[in-house]
């Protein structure tokens, strides 16, 4: 692999590039597919695996169990040298949508009290330790796994449009105190927040998020120590707020969020790194100029992400093995330095 593929956190070696498993119907077609191309992206070194239990009503999360247990079990991979993240917040069904979805909702999560209905933002989304505790446990065992290495609570700005700022704080301190605990129980190794909006609004936004507030919580549960050390974000050709804009208050300071998160320790991956597949295809002929040597449209947008600086591993949907084989062939060349990187922003 080319210098600058394998990116060091935690005393991991993380790849560049990782698989992500958002998208497809949920079908028994799609989830072969899903498992040929996690194990083909794992067997070409590969290395990140994100998902979360509401992607495919939990199916995405089953294909990644899958795909890691066969190449465990047939030898060709060991537990440690993969980094699994998914994600806890949207009240998940359980394979497809059932016939009746209130009936579900009150029968698996109402009447045994996992949920209190005011506790419900949206009529999907939760963070309640009760809750988050049943979820992991779901995901564990979709999984298959003991340790879950990154657990994010999902889109959390989402609370935001019910109740007030003080109220969300109050809800984060109480999730990451459940996850500090998780830590401690074997449960989980790390965790951290997925967003979609978020961290990309200004923070007069009123779903902005301050990674340097929910920073300080888990400092305030843990000290130092605590392992609050990820988060994911859109961040793509046509989505560079991350980069270009200034949304994170640390201190006097305005930052972006990769510089705050750089000076906060929290390593960053990337959602959309393709847009859902819109970066794909026609893109202007003059990102081919600004990045050399590539084959495709996919792979040029992949190396304009990966070689952000503060950007960690770029996820992208690979629902094709043909995917995980082409987005793995980056994994020979370096990012771009930053003297050719500035060019894709100053147009010279």
């Amino acid at each position: 692999m080319a210098e600058g593929h394998y990116r060091s956190w935690e005393e991991l070696h993380l790849s560049s590039i990782g698989i992500g498993t958002y998208l497809g119907k949920d079908d028994g077609a799609t989830d072969h597919d899903y498992r040929e191309s996690i194990a083909r992206a794992l067997e070409l070194g590969l290395n990140v695996v994100d998902s979360a239990i509401n992607y495919r009503h939990q199916r995405s999360e089953r294909c990644v169990g899958d795909a890691l247990r066969s190449l465990i079990e047939a030898g060709t991979l060991a537990r440690d040298e993969v980094v699994l993240s998914t994600k806890g917040g949207f009240i998940p069904f359980d394979g497809g949508v059932p016939a009746d979805a209130n009936a579900y909702l009150r029968e698996t999560y109402l009447q045994p009290g996992i949920l209190d209905a005011r506790d419900v933002v949206g009529g999907c989304h939760c963070v309640t330790p009760r809750f988050l505790a049943d979820q992991l446990e779901r995901s564990r065992q979709n999984l298959g796994v003991e340790t879950i290495d990154v657990y994010h609570v999902h889109n959390p700005e989402m609370q935001l449009s019910e109740v007030d700022r003080a109220t969300f704080l109050r809800r984060m301190q109480a999730a990451f105190e459940l996850l500090e605990s998780a830590v401690v129980g074997g449960k989980i190794r790390w965790y951290g927040t997925a967003t979609w909006t978020g961290y990309r609004e200004v923070p007069s936004t009123p779903d902005s998020l301050s990674l340097a507030e929910l920073v300080g919580i888990a400092r305030a549960i843990a000290g130092e120590a605590h392992h609050f050390r990820m988060v994911q974000l859109p961040y793509n050709l046509a989505m560079t707020e991350a980069f270009t804009q200034t949304t994170q208050a640390l201190g006097t300071e305005i930052d972006s969020l990769l510089e705050a998160a750089s000076r906060l320790g929290v390593y960053v991956t990337t959602s959309a790194s393709i847009y859902q597949g819109q970066l794909a295809r026609n893109l202007p002929p003059v990102i081919g100029e600004y990045l050399p040597g590539l084959d495709t449209d996919a792979q040029r947008a992949l190396q304009f992400v990966r070689s952000t600086p503060g950007v960690g591993t770029a996820l992208v949907g690979m629902r094709q093995a043909a995917h995980a084989e082409e987005n793995a062939r980056l994994g020979s060349m370096p990012p771009l330095p930053w003297a050719e990187f500035q060019k894709l922003f100053s147009g010279s």
